[in-house]
């Protein structure tokens, strides 16, 4: 049977069904399938002598490629594991043996070379407290007996080492609480304390005269502070820092306000109390010895009396809590030469004077 053309295309009858083009023997080369017509009205294609009507949008490939060979199967990849890494052991620590803590070197005395203790402290979590140790309180108990003495030679004599407690104790506190330099707070809060010096001598050692220049000087701190054109945080930083700083100096000048007799046992006891404390025995223990020391010293000078006694108690417990304060935060070489030394005698100022009047 003859193949019938239609729509421009081929066919072909019932008998033999050809090869179609997607339908090619092996071996064959390949050859490109000719397109199949689309029915167009007017064109007389005939749908029923059409075997591809129902594939007329989707074309299915159902021969073999022109790539007869057989293609080995991909050997799957053998997963590689990583050798375990070998973490070494820490040295067994024997029962009943502390465990080893880790060394660190003196602090800074200037500059920004390393980390310090403290700063290495924070880090880690552990508390940045060190303490001053034997040299600060030396030199301590080296100005408190300035102090003694200078009270026992007179009101004069004794407003020199004043004066260098006073500018050392806004010097340190500044220090301590890490701003450094500065000058202005500095030199704002040990000008309280002269001025407080200076008008207590003018009105006959009056210890009202105290209260009213710290009042002054807080007023004056706050409108300075105002003035800033730093942050809001650290303003507020800044004048706690100048507030803080005179108080301390002017209220060391209690032992200008109190008798000579409270001077000299509320500083012998102080100087006593801080080289105690800054032998290398366990703090606790330390603690009740250097109460005991400042006791029996102010005993002994005080002339064998138990108010003199409790004098030098109640100074020693202000020493210790300003030695304390002067351990932590920002410890350095600087800070323990500062605020180690004076924090001690300028916190007991106000209790000398205080126990000299109640005890006198």
């Amino acid at each position: 049977m003859t193949n019938q053309p239609y729509g421009g295309g081929y066919g072909y009858g019932g008998q033999e069904p050809p090869v179609t083009p997607y339908q090619q023997p092996p071996g064959t080369p390949y050859q490109q399938p000719r397109s199949q017509p689309q029915a167009w009205p007017g064109q007389g294609y005939d749908h029923a002598y059409d075997p591809y009507a129902d594939q007329q949008h989707t074309q299915q490939w159902q021969g073999q490629t022109w790539e007869t060979q057989m293609q080995p199967p991909v050997a799957a990849a053998a997963p590689v594991t990583p050798d375990p890494v070998q973490v070494p052991e820490p040295a067994p620590v024997a029962a009943g043996e502390p465990e080893p803590e880790p060394e660190y070197g003196p602090a800074t005395l200037a500059g920004n070379a390393r980390i310090t203790d403290a700063q290495r402290a924070r880090a880690e979590g552990r508390s940045p407290v060190i303490e001053p140790g034997m040299q600060p309180a030396l030199l301590t108990a080296m100005l408190g007996l300035l102090l003694a003495g200078g009270a026992a030679l007179g009101t004069y004599a004794l407003l020199v080492p004043l004066v260098v407690l006073q500018g050392v104790t806004a010097a340190g506190w500044f220090r301590l609480n890490g701003m450094w330099p500065a000058r202005q707070g500095i030199a704002l809060g040990f000008l309280g304390a002269l001025v407080a010096d200076a008008a207590m001598l003018v009105s006959d050692r009056s210890p009202g005269v105290i209260l009213g220049t710290l009042g002054v000087w807080v007023l004056l701190s706050l409108v300075l502070q105002l003035r800033s054109h730093a942050d809001p945080d650290e303003r507020m930083y800044g004048l706690m820092a100048t507030v803080v700083a005179a108080a301390l100096a002017i209220a060391a000048g209690g032992y200008l306000a109190a008798d000579a007799d409270a001077v000299v046992v509320g500083a012998v006891a102080v100087a006593a109390a801080t080289v105690v404390r800054a032998l290398p025995v366990a703090t606790a223990a330390s603690v009740v010895i250097a109460l005991a020391a400042a006791g029996g010293a102010g005993y002994a000078v005080g002339g064998m009396s138990t108010d003199a006694a409790l004098m030098g108690v109640g100074a020693a417990v202000c020493a210790l809590i300003g030695h304390r304060v002067a351990s932590y935060d920002y410890p350095s070489r600087f800070v323990h030469f500062t605020a180690g030394v004076a924090l001690p005698l300028a916190a007991a100022g106000p209790v000398v004077y205080t126990l000299g009047r109640v005890l006198g």
